[in-house]
């Protein structure tokens, strides 16, 4: 018997795998490659009208870096006390949910202990939107060291993004992630950092950002994304498919929501790197003066930063 294209359970399976391919920034083609799955067949999946067995569902999830259970359906019904709290959160709006994870990250101290918080600036965001190089800008004017998370990552693992993914797969990738996370942390009680894009796709090293630094979302227009990673001469396999764009429109939805819970936003759009870094150089300030550990400038420095920013 033919499955129907409208059963609401292959819909929902298939709106979880562009989810999960969104937020990890793979296209549809690289998660095809990397699980053994032909590209069509993955793409009747993700539409719902794929009938797939149990081990393509395997090989899926495991080039996903996540849990059959997860692909499949509700981790929270695993065991009675994940139900339990399911039963109370569900319902529940963004704000009172936001509530209720700072509560428990400070239950259980993962956050909100650092008194050095206010003093890390970490930039996340997708490539394209400046966090590199308003980054150390940014840092040069507040006289702080200037960390891109992507360098010390490369640093600790002795080769480069790419031959990580390649050699090791993205999960030791993650776990090199969170290892130069906590280096950075720890050796500087200030900084500016500039972050992975997908540093959102592991909600645990995120939670470590958001606990130990404070962080402003870089944002741009999808096309002044893709134009700038261009202009950067990016040869990755996004940058070569033929829906590039649709595929960084659909990442972006899938990461909106992580990067919206920074401490603020910055739109980079439509402005100069001049007029960026200006509007970024006040708004770190109103958030350094705000936490009252805005550190001290340097000597003779005050008048080139308001200059700096008035001639924006």
């Amino acid at each position: 018997m033919a499955i129907s294209t409208k059963d609401p359970f292959l819909l929902a399976l298939g709106e979880r795998v562009r989810l999960l391919r969104a937020r990890r920034g793979l296209t549809r083609k690289s998660v095809a490659i990397a699980s053994g799955v032909s590209e069509r067949h993955l793409a009747n999946l993700e539409y719902g009208i794929g009938n797939a067995s149990i081990l393509v569902l395997q090989q899926v999830a495991t080039a996903l870096d996540c849990s059959l259970a997860e692909l499949v359906g509700d981790l929270s019904t695993s065991s009675p006390e994940w139900l339990m709290l399911r039963e109370l959160l569900r319902g529940r709006s963004d704000a009172e949910l936001r509530r209720a994870r700072l509560a428990l990250a400070t239950l259980f101290g993962v956050a909100g202990g650092d008194a050095a918080r206010g003093r890390r600036i970490a930039l996340i965001g997708l490539r394209g939107a400046g966090k590199s190089t308003l980054g150390a800008r940014l840092a040069e004017a507040l006289d702080m060291p200037f960390v891109e998370l992507s360098r010390e990552i490369e640093r600790i693992a002795g080769c480069s993004i790419r031959e990580i993914h390649d050699l090791y797969g993205s999960a030791a990738y993650h776990r090199y992630e969170r290892r130069a996370l906590d280096e950075t942390v720890r050796q500087h009680p200030a900084a500016v950092i500039a972050t992975p894009g997908g540093i959102v796709a592991e909600p645990a090293t995120f939670n470590a950002l958001l606990g130990h630094c404070t962080t402003v979302w870089l944002q741009a227009s999808p096309e002044e994304h893709m134009a700038r990673v261009a202009a950067q001469g990016d040869t990755r396999p996004m940058a070569q498919s033929r829906e590039a764009m649709a595929d960084l429109r659909r990442i972006l939805v899938g990461r909106a929501a992580f990067y919206a819970k920074a401490d603020a936003t910055f739109d980079t759009s439509d402005r100069s790197e001049a007029e960026s870094f200006a509007g970024l150089l006040a708004l770190v300030g109103e958030l350094l003066g705000r936490d009252g550990s805005r550190p001290a400038e340097r000597p003779g420095s005050s008048g080139n930063l308001k200059q700096t920013a008035a001639s924006a």
